[in-house]
């Protein structure tokens, strides 16, 4: 099973895509934990990604297609992946889908967990008292900046996919139990 899980920052993309990694047996490939494992590693890519990241700016494209694209290739995703925070642009979704092509596969559903902004807010601001600022992009200020970004560049592949009949949406205000059976009812 080939996923997409789009949604705002703070919907719980990353929380859902973890409970599908152990329902289905297939990887995460998630851009920001990719791109913060570099940051970590203070790899040249990562520190370029670091000043990228803390300006609440998105990296640039060749990079994130790259990352994904080699990592499509390892064993651990023959029987599928989940992809969180790529594609989030159309630019990048129609590069998923040359991606995709040139590999003889396709995605089986885009996953749209809808959330409410200001929620958004409180979760990442108790997500950082609870993580104690371990991510430094959950912050108020990053996030609203995040979030107009995700509405401008990312939210526009919500029509690209349900062109492609490919988009399921799930109310993401939910209890986490329930936006999972309502991503598995939306998926099986």
């Amino acid at each position: 099973m080939r996923l997409v899980l789009l949604g705002p920052p703070g919907a719980g993309k990353g929380t859902q895509a973890q409970i599908l990694v152990e329902t289905y047996n297939i990887p995460q490939l998630s851009t920001g934990d990719m791109l913060r494992a570099a940051i970590k590693a203070g790899t040249p890519l990562g520190l370029e990604a670091k000043a990228i990241v803390d300006r609440g700016d998105l990296v640039s494209d060749a990079i994130v297609s790259g990352i994904i694209s080699e990592r499509m290739d390892e064993p651990d995703c023959a029987n599928g992946f989940i992809l969180d925070g790529f594609p989030r642009t159309i630019a990048q979704a129609e590069a998923l889908d040359d991606m995709l092509d040139a590999k003889g596969l396709k995605l089986d559903a885009v996953v749209e967990i809808k959330a409410d902004p200001d929620v958004l807010i409180e979760r990442i601001i108790n997500r950082a008292k609870e993580t104690g600022g371990a991510r430094t992009d959950d912050n108020e200020d990053v996030l609203r900046k995040r979030l107009v970004v995700y509405n401008e560049q990312t939210a526009p592949l919500v029509s690209f996919y349900a062109g492609q009949g490919l988009l399921r949406s799930v109310d993401g205000m939910q209890p986490i139990n329930e936006v999972t059976a309502s991503i598995k009812a939306a998926i099986e």
